[in-house]
């Protein structure tokens, strides 16, 4: 590539895109909360589950699969550390879970106002 073809990443949105935006944006923003509130979280994720279907077929979609699939993850993994608390490794395994959450939701909600996919970083092609 020369650097002078036209990027197609940047053309603008239409309103169902822009709507399905709109909905992650605020989703990832209650998970945000929810990381240091603790009912924002499960807010967030009821948020995404119900609008989804919003947004079938978007570059955004799998904005909603990533806040889904961390909800869930950080149930399991935080029930678990919530068990193992007793054996002090628990805590570890809840700080991991908290970092962890902290980056994808901020890596969702940079890539999600840049109009861009959430996975399409990883596809080269």
């Amino acid at each position: 590539m020369s650097g002078f073809e036209p990027d197609h990443q940047f053309r603008s949105l239409t309103p169902r895109e822009e709507n399905a935006k709109s909905n992650v944006v605020i989703a990832y923003i209650f998970m945000l909360l929810g990381i240091f509130t603790g009912v924002f979280w499960l807010i967030g994720a009821i948020w995404a589950m119900v609008k989804v279907s919003d947004a079938r077929s978007t570059k955004f979609e799998d904005h909603y699969a990533n806040i889904i699939s961390t909800f869930w993850w950080g149930i399991f993994w935080g029930i678990i550390g919530v068990v193992l608390a007793l054996f002090f490794i628990g805590y570890f395994i809840l700080f991991a879970v908290w970092v962890w959450s902290i980056f994808r939701m901020v890596k969702g909600i940079a890539r999600a106002t840049s109009n861009q996919s959430y996975r399409d970083m990883f596809n080269p092609f």
